[in-house]
C-alpha cells in the first residue's frame, strides 16, 4: 500500500481579499471542488478558488495541527507564508485540469 499524503492549503480569491486554510487527503480533488463551487459556505461566498500555498504531511494529525496553527495566525503572518514561496500569488493549480501531465505529477514538480 502506498504512503498516505495529507495537505494543508491556502486559497484566496481573484482580488486576494481573503485567505482560507484547509486540510485534505487529495489536494487535486479538493481544489477542483473549490474551483467548481461545490462547497456551500465561506469559500463559495468569497469565491476562494486560487491555490496559493500548500504543504504535504504523512500523518493526518500533523496536517490538522498545522492547519489549526495557521488558522490562528494574523493575516500578515499568513501573507508572509505565501509570499515566501509564491511572491506573485499565482494560482498554483491554474493548469492542473487542462492538457499536459496529470495534476499528481505536477504536484511533485512544484515542491
Amino acid at each position: 500500500m502506498g504512503t498516505k499524503q495529507y495537505f494543508v492549503y491556502l486559497l484566496t480569491n481573484y482580488r486576494q481579499t481573503v485567505l482560507y486554510t484547509g486540510v485534505t487527503n487529495s489536494l487535486e480533488r479538493r481544489i477542483w471542488q473549490h474551483k467548481q463551487g461545490t462547497f456551500e459556505g465561506f469559500t463559495k461566498q468569497y469565491k476562494c478558488d486560487r491555490l496559493v500555498y500548500f504543504e504535504e504531511y504523512g500523518e493526518i494529525e500533523q496536517a490538522i495541527a498545522r492547519e489549526k496553527q495557521i488558522k490562528g495566525w494574523t493575516r500578515a503572518k499568513k501573507n508572509a507564508l505565501v509570499a515566501a514561496t509564491n511572491p506573485d500569488w499565482r494560482d498554483l493549480a491554474a493548469d492542473w485540469y487542462g492538457e499536459g501531465p496529470s495534476p499528481s505529477s505536477r504536484l511533485r514538480m512544484t515542491r
